[in-house]
């Protein structure tokens, strides 16, 4: 399958480059927001009633998950309302480009955290408070300010979208799995955009601001740092810019080299497995554990955590690469090899989405009918009493997702395993008893 332009429409072209469908949308995102942060602050402490745990934890993650990420890629970033404040108050503007500078210091970010190390980090510090988080109001509601704040303050400190780029536990695991997706942003001609006086699409001109994500869309080449804010779109004075629809996991055939998103690849498939057995499993030691925070139990269960998700799984992987040749050699070798992980743990993420969310999806129209628990019942469904939907189409489909998710991952081996001049076996090999084990924690 060749790229399809979506930008060869017109009134597409046209919707793109207005700011104010965005805007709207924005707009209304951020209110949602808003309004979850001030349900968990003063609505019920019942987290399976709370609209900030039932919104945020069942309903966008199933969208995010199960249809944003594996379709639009980043496409979610385009609408997050996260940076949002932030950006205003860095610009000194809602839509267009202002005149004035860009507020506050405007520094450059560290180059040596030019990477998503922190991205990484700040995700596992998350993922270790994942039951209170998941369960607790108070908690969700102080998380998601912090998000604004943290990305306020960066904005007002760092230029263009450092908090975006470098931090955020959310923009981390969808860069990584948009590679998989079937849509991306990339120039249509390089020659254009090496002729291209002053490179607006990266500076900013009268049209637009430079990349927010510090990004140069002329060397594009894959989705991990690009967060489709459409402002390249609007900047580029020759149309050079296209939206494609393209084959799925494009980008995962030319895998990198890189030990950072290699080491993604690794906590995002961690998390899945380990998520999979503490709010599914029958454990409940293990889930009194991962609960009850600041207890010797929880240290316990978090120093787990982490020796798995960081020494663990990647050992064992590490053990599948063949050790010939200088510790550099080996080490590219390890991250190319590891892309083979992200189709696998796309589908061990939407495997555990799938019965997370459909085991609590009644929940969601009792929290729409009385949003703060002030005692209304718009809907009617304030009182809706719970049960599982499509509980029997749930293990069919979760076998499907894993099973897909092997035959995916062993077809990027493939290609991984030929660039690295190494047998797909190993790798392949490894992906399948993740897989099993995954089926057991899930089926």
């Amino acid at each position: 399958m060749s790229r399809l332009e979506l930008t060869r429409n017109p009134p597409l072209v046209a919707a793109l480059k207005s700011r104010y469908p965005q805007l709207v949308i924005l707009v209304l995102m951020l209110a949602g927001y808003v309004f979850a942060i001030v349900a968990g602050l003063i609505g019920t402490p019942v987290g399976s009633s709370n609209f900030s745990i039932v919104f945020v934890w069942i309903a966008w993650w199933a969208v995010l998950i199960l249809a944003a990420v594996p379709l639009l890629g980043r496409g979610w970033c385009a609408v997050c309302p996260i940076p949002l404040p932030g950006e205003w108050l860095q610009r000194g503007a809602v839509l267009g480009p202002s005149r004035e500078k860009a507020r506050g210091w405007n520094l450059r970010w560290p180059r040596p955290l030019r990477n998503i190390w922190l991205q990484s980090a700040s995700f596992l510090l998350l993922a270790l408070f994942s039951s209170v988080l998941l369960t607790t109001p108070l908690v969700t509601a102080v998380v998601l300010a912090g998000m604004v704040i943290a990305a306020i303050a960066l904005s007002l400190v760092f230029e263009r979208r450092a908090f975006c780029r470098y931090l955020c536990p959310v923009g981390g695991f969808i860069g990584v799995y948009s590679q998989a997706a079937p849509v991306e942003l990339r120039i249509k001609d390089k020659p254009v955009c090496v002729a291209c006086e002053g490179k607006p699409c990266y500076n900013g001109s009268a049209r637009g601001y430079g990349c927010p994500w510090d990004v140069f869309p002329g060397g594009l080449t894959k989705n991990t740092y690009c967060g489709l804010c459409l402002e390249c779109i609007r900047t580029c004075p020759h149309d050079n810019i296209a939206i494609n629809l393209r084959p799925f996991a494009a980008d995962l055939e030319g895998p990198s080299a890189r030990l950072d998103e290699a080491f993604k690849a690794f906590v995002m498939l961690g998390s899945a497995m380990v998520y999979a057995a503490v709010l599914l499993g029958p454990w409940g030691a293990l889930k009194d554990a991962a609960f009850q925070v600041g207890t010797r139990a929880w240290s316990i269960y978090a120093i787990a955590f982490l020796a798995f998700i960081t020494v663990v799984l990647p050992s064992v992987f590490a053990l599948c690469i063949p050790p010939f040749g200088r510790a550099r050699a080996f080490r590219q070798r390890f991250s190319r090899l590891a892309t083979a992980l992200i189709p696998l743990g796309l589908m061990a993420w939407v495997a555990f989405s799938l019965s997370f969310v459909l085991n609590n999806a009644t929940y969601v129209l009792a929290a729409i009918s009385d949003p703060l628990s002030l005692g209304w019942n718009l809907l009617g469904a304030s009182n809706l009493s719970w049960r599982p939907m499509l509980a029997f189409a749930l293990a069919p489909a979760q076998t499907l997702a894993l099973v897909g998710g092997v035959v995916w991952s062993a077809h990027i081996t493939q290609h991984a395993a030929a660039e690295a001049r190494v047998s797909p076996i190993p790798v392949t090999v490894y992906c399948l008893a993740v897989a099993v084990v995954l089926l057991w924690l899930l089926v």
